[in-house]
């Protein structure tokens, strides 16, 4: 078969490229390696990672929050094997719908191991180990990562697991371990303390999500703590040991340089993830990954080969579905001749336990390094009447924004539901928005938006109202 594009990868990033490859008219082929279509995101990690955090929640709520709420509940337990398989049909459900959007827009789906033969020729290797082989005239690369470790650490998948594994243990442990203090583990470590389970995050930094604002990772360790997760922060892992029934964990306190052991039924490696651009005959088109593993590109997405672009994962940026998504369709537009733009400042990071933390624009530690003076306005969710209704009072709004101009630079938020409030900070942004903008737009009361039009109130000659 001859094509105009192939995608090799049908996670966030493939599958919106080839959706949006199909409408602009061109012929359009997907590879995927796995049975499943929706790669990482779909399979093993978002949507299945959301879902448990979901029922996990839902629990931790029946158990701690209902009686307050009038509501008696007697002799409630956790099915944990049902909680696994109500994961499994949510994630199954979003995978065929991924095949029937293939199927609609009329994409060929390919199932096997893609890679070069050449320039223009692809090699789909399957299960069965038979070869066919397509031609096409450009390819985008959206093949994702997997997860990372470290030189010392094998992963068994029985005691030493990745977050993949963690999402299908067969009953809820009594321990666990975390090493990364990052999202992912942030995450696993919410929906294991949630059902009971001790965990124990060791970082090597000295605050939990360390990429993000400052102020969020103290935030979230004390929500976090109120779960009965304890925290070992600037603790460097040395050694990982699967003694058969339980692992322990060594790792040197940063500051004192001591020697301390975890042990604990799993031990969770969740230091980030890597680029998978293993065997896809990269050499025999001439694109060289760096040490990292990532494919270099221009401002077009595309490598050093004209007509191959990288999307996602393996390019270098933060490691988002939605991030691989826009350029997805940014891929898909340029090879149509459009002109189509991503600001990467503007792409939200989140992370999903509860409370739920995310961020856009700039950090205030970014504009303290840059030099740029900024004023800040900041309302607790303790102060909204939303809130107090819901029993959800942990957490605050932060707007950062130029002390000259009043343009938002950044949002940083912790508290409910934030993973959707932060739309309103991105579109403000998109817009080069001030936070008087902001302040001056109705907010339906009672909302936990309001805390964002009170953070650009605070923000604006500290005019909040509600503190």
């Amino acid at each position: 078969m001859q094509y105009d594009v192939t995608i090799i990868g049908s996670g966030p990033g493939g599958y919106v490229a080839a959706i949006r490859c199909a409408q602009l008219g061109f012929k359009t082929a997907i590879i995927e390696r796995y049975p499943a279509l929706g790669g990482t995101c779909l399979n093993v990690g978002c949507i299945p990672s959301k879902a448990l955090l979901d029922s996990t929640e839902h629990y931790h709520q029946a158990v701690h929050q209902f009686k307050e709420h009038g509501i008696n509940i007697a002799g409630m337990s956790v099915d944990f094997e049902q909680m696994v398989r109500r994961k499994d049909q949510v994630v199954s459900q979003t995978s065929e719908g991924v095949r029937f959007l293939m199927k609609k827009n009329k994409v060929d789906v390919y199932h096997g191991h893609g890679s070069f033969a050449d320039r223009h020729h692809i090699n789909i290797t399957a299960a069965d180990n038979s070869l066919q082989t397509i031609e096409t005239d450009k390819v985008i690369i959206a093949t994702g990562s997997k997860p990372s470790t470290l030189p010392f650490i094998t992963i068994d998948k029985t005691r030493v697991i990745t977050s993949t594994e963690a999402l299908k243990l067969p009953n809820i442990p009594k321990t666990m371990v975390v090493i990364g203090g990052g999202v992912i583990g942030c995450e696993m470590a919410s929906v294991y303390a949630r059902l009971g389970t001790q965990v124990t995050i060791v970082e090597f930094m000295p605050s939990i999500i360390g990429t993000m604002d400052a102020e969020l990772g103290k935030e979230l360790q004390k929500s976090l703590a109120k779960l009965g997760i304890k925290f070992a922060l600037g603790h460097g892992v040395t050694a990982v040991t699967n003694n058969g029934n339980d692992v322990t964990v060594t790792a040197t306190n940063q500051k004192t340089q001591e020697a301390v052991n975890f042990t604990a039924e799993y031990c969770l490696v969740a230091i980030g993830r890597r680029p998978y651009t293993d065997n896809l005959g990269l050499d025999k088109v001439g694109i060289t990954p760096d040490n990292r593993g990532r494919i270099e590109v221009d401002n077009h997405l595309q490598t050093n080969i004209t007509g191959i672009y990288a999307i996602g994962d393996v390019i270098k940026g933060a490691m988002l579905a939605h991030k691989a998504e826009e350029e997805g369709t940014f891929v898909a537009e340029i090879m149509a001749g459009q002109k189509p733009h991503i600001n990467y400042l503007l792409i939200p990071g989140v992370v999903y336990t509860w409370p739920e933390v995310a961020a856009v624009g700039h950090t205030e530690e970014e504009l303290k390094q840059q030099g740029r003076k900024y004023k800040v306005g900041k309302f607790p969710f303790k102060a909204s009447g939303r809130a107090r209704a819901s029993m959800d009072t942990d957490g605050f709004i932060k707007v950062l924004a130029d002390a000259q101009t009043d343009e938002i630079l950044g949002v940083h938020m912790i508290g409910p539901r934030i993973a959707d409030l932060i739309a309103e900070a991105v579109v403000a942004m998109e817009y080069r928005a001030s936070a008087e903008d902001i302040a001056r737009m109705s907010h339906a009361h009672p909302t936990f938006t309001e805390a964002m039009r009170e953070a650009c109130l605070a923000a604006t000659a500290n005019r909040a109202i509600h503190i």
